[in-house]
């Protein structure tokens, strides 16, 4: 399967939505994939302040507002359209589970999911449960992970902005990706 490339709010590229106009709303409905998202926008910088703590938000790079505002709009696009995900899992980060939150009112922290930005020891181990959990997916189910950009790298080999999702189906294939413009 090729990878299709999805812009703006979700809406499929000009070349795919005369044939079909809501592609990844299909494709989520097939199920047996995961929309695997990095966390919306967050205020300037990367990383996190030195000493802080996942227990304690204010010690942490929070959203930005527009990163709260698109966060919402990703939700509004998956109900407008019916698309419920089974589970929505997050890093333990507040950034990931405010975005978990706003979008789809809820959350699991999974600690596969938890940034090793400078702290690589443990990304083969968290790749490798990732990788395990994507062969569980079953056909029309789909699951949202919300997480960084570290972690979707480590799994995927693809670079993304805050806020971008790629859509994984169960070998870890990306066969969708999108901006929430």
């Amino acid at each position: 399967m090729h990878r299709r490339q999805f812009t703006g709010a979700l809406l499929a590229a000009p070349w795919l939505a005369q044939a079909q106009p809501d592609a990844l709303g299909a494709q989520l409905r097939a199920g047996a994939c995961v929309v695997l998202l990095r966390h919306a926008p967050t205020d300037p910088g990367i990383g996190d302040p030195p000493g802080f703590r996942l227990d304690q938000c204010s010690t942490q790079r929070n959203l930005s507002p527009d990163g709260r505002a698109q966060a919402e709009r990703i939700g509004q696009w998956f109900k407008s359209r019916g698309l419920e995900p089974s589970a929505v899992q997050s890093s333990a980060w507040c950034r990931c589970k405010d975005t978990a939150d706003l979008a789809f009112g809820r959350h699991r922290v999974w600690p596969a999911l938890n940034s090793f930005f400078g702290e690589y020891r443990t990304r083969d181990a968290q790749t490798a449960r990732l990788r395990a959990a994507l062969k569980g997916m079953p056909a029309g189910a789909f699951e949202v992970w919300v997480t960084h950009q570290v972690n979707m790298t480590a799994l995927t080999g693809e670079g993304m902005v805050m806020g971008e999702a790629l859509v994984l189906d169960v070998t870890g294939t990306v066969v969708a990706r999108s901006t929430f413009a």
